[in-house]
């Protein structure tokens, strides 16, 4: 059986009733990732009615503050190993996006070039058990993709109420809203998308401010960062980028006194103010094309990448476009990680870096090996990062030097970021290779 073959509508088990976060009665801010709750746009976002994430959940990229920081009280296995879990589940099909995590359902999307199918999944989150399966789009999966890609690398959206999942299909970036039972709500154009000259796919992952959902689409022949309305799915802003393709999702950040809409490629830095898409900022930086998420802390902003040239940049956030330092190391795929006073990062090839935030002067660096694709995500004090080949590595931060607790293999390929609430992690991997490699969603504990 191929790994695909199992991609088809299924309807949810009738004791599924999505509970989510609205048992809560939770009513505050989504800015910065998803839930932002430290910005300061809390106040008036609760007065739009927007929804925040509770501490135990993860509702979309990047987490809760959109830097893949857990909560506080979140615990990780030390030593993650696949043998050691909740429990484990095949998921069909073929995809990149990391685990959403709600009260009692998480959800992935998956897609099969064969069989021509995208979809989203649902699964119970005590058990594993699949609860959905969503086909939201039969045929017009692009002819072209980078081998390493897949047709469904981002990352689901929640924002209490409705999923959004974004897919390249028909020559389009097409954004999907669903319901937490997988029943679809609408489906909107957001952007023709036909790259001429790199023919590598879509990875951008959508992102939730106030009452909008924003999307970033962006290629030789057009690009944009599109708002729309999360309930109605309306067009609330557009704002044109530089025609060339680029891979990065765009993040939301309270930096420099305001929040602020970042994203790298494009050989820019670029700040927007993202309850309206004005252009805040923009600074020479990095390269034409990047993969990774910017990451920040109070006073400035940072990014790494690319295609063609290399570069690991800082920037002042105050809009005066000041690079107050860089560097020629590379992480493409991967995004960096902001604890302290140092910025952590593995580069292309291989090598673990911590970096002093004020003057980019190398704290420590470490050759792990193997290529990068999954981001670093720091639970506690500990940071775990995962190679493609499935190694894995937990090494402690705000140290002065390399401290490894533990390394593993959890997999023959690792490509999604982890995922851990509470006591465990949710990390999607692959074991195995052409017709015989099967996916799976592990809760480790």
């Amino acid at each position: 059986m191929s790994e695909s073959s199992q991609l088809e509508n299924t309807p949810i088990d009738s004791a599924c009733t999505r509970r989510v976060a609205l048992k809560s009665g939770l009513v505050a801010a989504i800015a910065g990732g998803c839930a932002g709750v430290e910005s300061t746009s809390l106040a008036q976002a609760t007065a739009d009615g927007s929804l925040a994430m509770p501490a135990d959940q993860w509702w979309c990229w990047r987490g809760p503050r959109g830097d893949n920081t857990t909560a506080p009280d979140a615990q990780a296995p030390q030593q993650p190993d696949p043998s050691k879990v909740r429990w484990a589940v095949d998921v069909p099909g073929r995809g990149h996006s990391s685990p959403v995590v709600t009260d009692d359902a998480i959800y992935l999307t998956t897609g099969d070039k064969q069989q021509q199918i995208q979809a989203v999944l649902g699964f119970d989150r005590a058990t594993g058990k699949p609860l959905f399966q969503t086909v939201v789009h039969r045929g017009g999966i692009p002819a072209k993709n980078h081998p390493k890609n897949t047709e469904a690398s981002p990352t689901v959206a929640f924002d209490g109420r409705s999923l959004f999942a974004s897919f390249y299909n028909s020559d389009a970036i097409q954004l999907t809203s669903l319901t937490t039972d997988g029943k679809i709500r609408w489906t909107k154009k957001i952007a023709p998308f036909d790259p001429q000259r790199y023919q590598f796919g879509y990875g951008a992952s959508p992102l939730l401010y106030g009452n909008t959902v924003v999307v970033a689409s962006e290629m030789d022949l057009g690009a944009w960062l599109v708002a729309l309305d999360r309930q109605s799915g309306k067009e609330v802003w557009r704002t044109p980028r530089p025609k060339m393709i680029t891979f990065s999702s765009p993040i939301v950040a309270n930096v420099a006194g305001r929040d602020q809409l970042l994203i790298s490629g494009a050989n820019l830095v670029c700040s927007y103010d993202p309850s309206n898409g004005r252009m805040l900022w923009q600074t020479p930086a990095t390269t034409a094309a990047t993969c990774g998420t910017m990451v920040w802390n109070s006073t400035h902003v940072f990014a790494s990448g690319g295609y063609p040239d290399s570069q690991t940049v800082c920037v002042a956030a105050d809009g005066s476009g000041k690079v107050q330092w860089s560097n020629n190391q590379k992480c493409y795929e991967q995004s960096m990680l902001v604890v302290g006073n140092h910025l952590y990062g593995v580069t292309d090839a291989g090598v673990g870096h911590c970096w002093d935030v004020s003057d980019g002067r190398v704290i420590w660096r470490q050759r792990l090996g193997g290529k990068w694709s999954s981001s670093p995500v720091l639970v506690g004090d500990l940071i775990y990062a995962f190679n493609e080949s499935g190694d894995g590595w937990v090494f402690e931060s705000g140290r002065d030097r390399f401290v490894q607790r533990s390394q593993v293999r959890v997999a023959d390929e690792v490509f999604s970021t982890p995922t851990v609430v509470g006591d465990t992690m949710y990390l999607r991997v692959a074991n195995g290779s052409g017709q015989s490699r099967r996916e799976k969603l592990l809760a480790m504990i």
